[in-house]
């Protein structure tokens, strides 16, 4: 099908110099498990897209070379200007373009939906959300847990290397 990665992720960048729990989430725990446990292949902006390339059209590049998209659901991630555009795109793409699947991840509590844009509300009417709870980062590497089975029935059979 002309893809390079099973899933484009997107989350909220976090520019302050804090680690957070979701940069841990998407540099740490997603690959551990979907990568190395799951053998998918995953697009991680700041890992996959490099310095110097034009980060626009390289974010638009790789959102089509994916199957999914992967939206981490946060409440910055909402609020964030910044992050607009690769919601935008991703879901343009998703909705209009190709119909590229849209996994969402609600990683923390968000509340009434109305404060997301109408394309997001109209896929969470659509499909849901899959939520992480806290207990799940006391196990968060098991790739056996409700969580991420509930992601890997969404994501695309695997392509086992023979």
């Amino acid at each position: 099908d002309g893809k390079i990665y099973d899933a484009y992720v997107i989350y909220p960048k976090n520019h302050a110099n804090e680690a957070n729990f979701v940069e841990y989430f998407v540099y740490q725990i997603m690959p551990e498990i979907l990568e190395n446990k799951c053998g998918y292949k995953l697009c991680i902006y700041g890992r996959d897209i490099y310095p110097g390339e034009d980060a626009a059209s390289a974010v638009e590049k790789r959102m089509q070379k994916s199957r999914r998209l992967i939206i981490l659901l946060t409440q910055q991630l909402i609020h964030s200007k910044e992050d607009a555009y690769d919601q935008h795109i991703a879901l343009y793409d998703a909705l209009i373009q190709n119909g590229t699947k849209v996994i969402l991840l609600e990683m923390e509590t968000i509340g009434t939906y109305g404060n997301l844009q109408e394309s997001l509300q109209f896929i969470i009417k659509q499909q849901g959300t899959i939520k992480w709870k806290e207990e799940h980062t006391v196990h968060p590497q098991s790739p056996n847990s409700r969580f991420w089975k509930q992601v890997r029935c969404q994501m695309p059979l695997t392509r086992r290397s023979s």
